[in-house]
């Protein structure tokens, strides 16, 4: 699934060759998304400048005058910039045709995607109104998350993952953390010192740069916006590693489930 470093690499690559473009159509093959595509989405889009392309957590916001676009990758969504004689493929569900003869394409094999319209402030979308601060942002920092901790029982891996508390640590980029800040991922969140969240805080936003500089993390479907797969993979220090030697310690790496999600660490370097 793209997590934030994918969207974001996403939305880079696309947002300087489509800013200031003008969509003259719309074009959609198939409706049924994970919610359906509102009928009035081609005839707002149409004929509208593109003003600004932005990420909100995972969601991709294309502004206009009229309203904005949410779109969501879903679990192996894509967007591509192809010139306007590219046949369009079994999966490729959305086209915004644009003035300057080429085309951003919405691609989403399973269907897990959406894409939204709404004429208001995109912030205050259901959808995005009540998700916490971005962790790349000044918001997100060892105070706001010490305070957002106070008396929580859960676990800290799951507790970072929880949008309504930071957006955007998906699985992946939460062990990864927790790993480089020496916290174990089951340690419940209330009983962390602020010392080690402010660690934490650093962890979080050093793996997510990271993986935006090597352009994302390829397991299964990720590639960027021109068909490129992501390398930070092979950073990965304990994800994916079960049973390997940890890179500090030398003790083998190990797997267990949280959330129904596997949870990589070194049992001797977190505590």
């Amino acid at each position: 699934m793209p997590e934030l470093p994918e969207v974001e690499i996403t939305r880079r690559g696309i947002a300087p060759r489509i800013t200031g473009l003008r969509v003259d159509r719309v074009v959609i093959r198939q409706r049924q998304l994970r919610w359906p595509i509102t009928a009035s989405l081609e005839s707002s889009m149409s004929g509208s400048r593109i003003d600004a392309v932005e990420r909100r957590a995972k969601y991709l916001l294309l502004r206009t005058a009229n309203g904005t676009a949410l779109l969501h990758l879903g679990m192996s969504g894509s967007l591509r910039l192809v010139d306007q004689a590219t046949p369009a493929g079994k999966h490729d569900h959305v086209d915004f045709v644009l003035d300057n003869g080429h085309i951003l394409r919405f691609n989403d094999p399973r269907r897990f995607g959406s894409l939204l319209w709404t004429g208001s402030d995109p912030l205050q979308h259901r959808l995005l109104q009540h998700l916490g601060p971005e962790p790349l942002g000044k918001e997100f920092h060892g105070g706001y998350l010490y305070q957002r901790s106070k008396g929580r029982r859960i676990a800290i891996k799951q507790h970072v993952m929880n949008g309504r508390i930071v957006v955007g640590v998906g699985n992946i980029y939460a062990s990864e953390a927790l790993f480089r800040a020496g916290i174990h991922p089951g340690r419940a969140a209330g009983r962390i010192s602020r010392q080690r969240l402010d660690q934490l805080v650093i962890a979080v936003t050093t793996v997510l740069n990271e993986a935006i500089r090597a352009g994302g993390t390829t397991l299964q479907d990720f590639s960027n916006e021109d068909g490129r797969p992501g390398y930070f993979s092979r950073e990965l220090r304990v994800y994916g590693r079960e049973d390997q030697p940890c890179p500090n310690c030398g003790m083998p790496v190990k797997r267990i489930r949280q959330g129904q999600r596997a949870t990589y660490y070194c049992a001797a370097c977190q505590t």
